[in-house]
């Protein structure tokens, strides 16, 4: 073998490695890790209970939007003194008809033009005084204990954002479980980071923060994931609350989820390039977890693409026609089967492949400069909604 072929092989194996790592060796190491960096929350004792307010914003949301806010307004059995606080982004529904039904058992802010949902949070957290501010989305339902497993972790001091345990839900059986394994996997790594200090960012549907340490993004930046990273940046801890469960319905056309995690991952790193200065002085292992968590999912379509052309340049170099050959022609047949697969194993890959692809290119229009400060939620993940969420 010579020194070139050698190199080729060498480079795609690194690129394979780098693709596989969010998913596979990064939560090993995690396990590993958490032998040396075991973080357990310690409560302090305080001297009075924190005040919660529950914010959600809202654009064409009419057929969720009243179950969602009689959903919160139920959690006041648990906690009598819940804040509810609704901001309608230029609806052109009944969504702003609807909240202003309940009113003075809910705090509505009807804005007249689309601002953007982070303008909207933003807005909301300036209205309320409330100690711990809960973001939810309007398309979410919270189980009946979620506040109070959501808040319990700020007994810790150093605690300055919580996440929650979403899970996805059909309309065929009320908070019945989609089986994702990459959500499965996504919590796996959540409460791994936690258990070793911090997890690298919180999703939009369930969390808390202290009001205190809230930074207002700009509203063409992702509140969630730049809230919560802000406070990473400033010193707080973000943990896990595995029993403080939000249910969502899943999208369920495959061309609006294309799209959707088009926008995620071009929103997502449109965060990465505003904070990346302050994340890289983070401590060592909160740089490795946000690399390994988000950096290179985020890349993970180039890589896989890059260790593909090196291993073919690689045979074109040893000049093995006849493997390359075999290799294309037989890729091409897969490729073209994974393509018309309905269901089974090759639909999975297909479904997997359409996700890679869907990332990088939201990469690529971040880097061209695009935001997506307004955007119309996917109409499948609207039809149908949960209206009691149970305890599983």
């Amino acid at each position: 073998m010579n020194l070139a072929v050698a190199f080729l092989l060498g480079g795609s194996a690194l690129c394979l490695f780098l693709a596989q790592h969010p998913f596979a060796t990064y939560p090993l190491a995690l396990k590993l890790l958490g032998r040396w960096y075991a973080a357990p929350l310690r409560a302090t004792p305080s001297h009075r209970e924190m005040s919660v307010a529950v914010c959600v914003c809202a654009y064409n949301e009419e057929r969720v939007i009243q179950d969602r806010i009689e959903n919160i307004l139920s959690l006041r059995a648990s906690s009598p003194n819940l804040d509810i606080l609704i901001y309608v982004d230029g609806a052109s529904d009944r969504t702003a008809e609807i909240v202003r039904s309940f009113g003075d058992s809910i705090v509505g802010v009807i804005s007249s033009e689309r601002l953007g949902k982070t303008h909207g949070m933003n807005t909301l957290i300036s209205l309320t005084k409330a100690d711990i501010i809960v973001f939810s989305d309007a398309n979410v339902t919270f189980a009946p204990d979620a506040i109070t497993c959501l808040t319990a972790p700020f007994a810790d001091k150093p605690v300055g954002c919580v996440c929650g345990h979403l899970r996805y839900a059909t309309g065929d059986a009320q908070g019945a479980e989609t089986g994702s394994l990459y959500w499965r996997l996504e919590e796996h790594i959540k409460a791994l980071e936690s258990a070793t200090g911090s997890v690298m960012g919180a999703d939009g549907s369930i969390f808390a923060i202290r009001r205190h340490l809230h930074h207002p993004p700009p509203a063409n930046l992702i509140d969630d994931m730049y809230v919560s990273l802000s406070i990473l940046c400033g010193g707080a801890r973000i943990v896990r609350a595995g029993d403080a469960i939000a249910y969502e319905p899943a999208v369920s056309t495959p061309r609006e989820e294309f799209r959707r995690k088009i926008r995620i991952a071009c929103q997502s790193f449109n965060v990465h390039r505003a904070l990346w200065p302050d994340i890289q002085r983070l401590g060592a292992l909160d740089v490795f977890k946000y690399v390994s968590h988000k950096l290179l999912r985020w890349l993970c379509f180039f890589f896989l693409a890059a260790s593909g052309c090196l291993f073919l340049a690689a045979l074109a170099v040893a000049h093995a026609w006849l493997v390359l050959l075999v290799l294309v022609v037989s890729g091409g047949a897969i490729a073209a089967l994974i393509c018309v697969a309905r269901d089974g194993l090759l639909a999975k890959i297909r479904d997997i492949l359409l996700a890679f692809v869907a990332t990088g290119l939201g990469v690529l229009q971040s880097l061209r400069g695009r935001q997506f400060q307004t955007w119309t939620p996917p109409a499948s993940a609207r039809a149908i909604h949960i209206v009691e969420a149970p305890r599983i």
